[in-house]
């Protein structure tokens, strides 16, 4: 469970290092000036600015319940199989939901992963509820 834990963390700051990217291309081309950014409005900017910036901060929506879920199974020294297998399936939805965000960005694909990532961790707490009666 940690390891899926891990592959979200790394997920997020790689979406916030493409963030920043896009931002830093962004000013050196002129496409948006360095200012706009103290408060994030005023002006229209690129695509791919307010994309991965919206990946960014989606990444601290959902993800902190299942966060929170996977640690109170670590502390409460719970390991299920079936915990694990949709812990990793987050972890994988939610890759896959930054990645299709990020590059193509279909609403009904994106909107499908996302409501997948919903549903696992409405599970696992579920799941965890459950072993804990």
């Amino acid at each position: 469970m940690i390891y899926a834990m891990f592959i979200v963390s790394i997920l997020t700051i790689l979406v916030g290092l493409i963030a920043v990217k896009a931002r830093i291309y962004s000013v050196k081309n002129g496409h948006i000036p360095a200012g706009y950014f103290k408060l994030m409005q005023g002006q229209d900017v690129p695509e791919i600015v307010t994309k991965t910036t919206r990946c960014f901060n989606n990444l601290f929506e959902i993800p902190v319940l299942f966060y929170i879920v996977c640690t109170l199974y670590i502390a409460l020294g719970i390991e299920t199989y079936v915990a694990v297998v949709v812990a990793w399936i987050f972890a994988i939805l939610r890759c896959t939901q930054a990645y299709i965000h990020i590059t193509y960005n279909h609403v009904k694909h994106r909107m499908l992963a996302f409501g997948a990532s919903v549903l696992c961790v409405f599970l696992l707490w579920v799941n965890l509820i459950a072993l804990k009666i």
